[in-house]
């Protein structure tokens, strides 16, 4: 019979989370930036403008872990902060210094999406994203 801990989603999602993002941490540190760090200056890339409460919503990342690395990327000049509409809204840009960096982060991140897909095949990535997505919605 099993463990009812084997069975636990909490503990299993976790496990999968940590895997991933041990596995991706070590991919980017060759360009001095953490798995967060990547998906933030993407986000910067692709969604300019956001606040960031958007931007910790849409990253499901607390807004103060978000801010936190925001400040960090900041003093690395790869993001910069920029004036907000009202007193404490702040609006973050990447630099051309953090758009170098995601760039040449870019294809290793290809890389380790092409090598999980191979992993699980193509059907059962698709799979897996689809639950992660549902249980994202939770």
């Amino acid at each position: 019979m099993q463990d009812d801990f084997d069975l636990c989603l909490v503990l299993n999602t976790q496990m999968a989370a940590r895997a991933i993002t041990r596995n991706a941490d070590r991919r980017f540190r060759p360009f001095g930036i953490t798995a967060a760090q990547f998906n933030i200056l993407g986000m910067l890339e692709k969604n300019p403008d956001r606040s960031i409460s958007s931007m910790a919503q849409k990253l499901a990342m607390e807004r103060t872990t978000l801010s936190r690395n925001l400040a960090l990327l900041d003093r690395r000049g790869l993001a910069e902060a920029l004036p907000g509409e009202g007193v404490t809204a702040r609006i973050y840009a990447i630099t051309p210094a953090g758009k170098a960096v995601f760039d040449a982060a870019l294809p290793e991140w290809r890389q380790s999406q092409s090598e999980l897909r191979e992993a699980f095949g193509e059907q059962g990535f698709i799979e897996i994203i689809g639950r992660l997505r549902d249980i994202a919605k939770l």
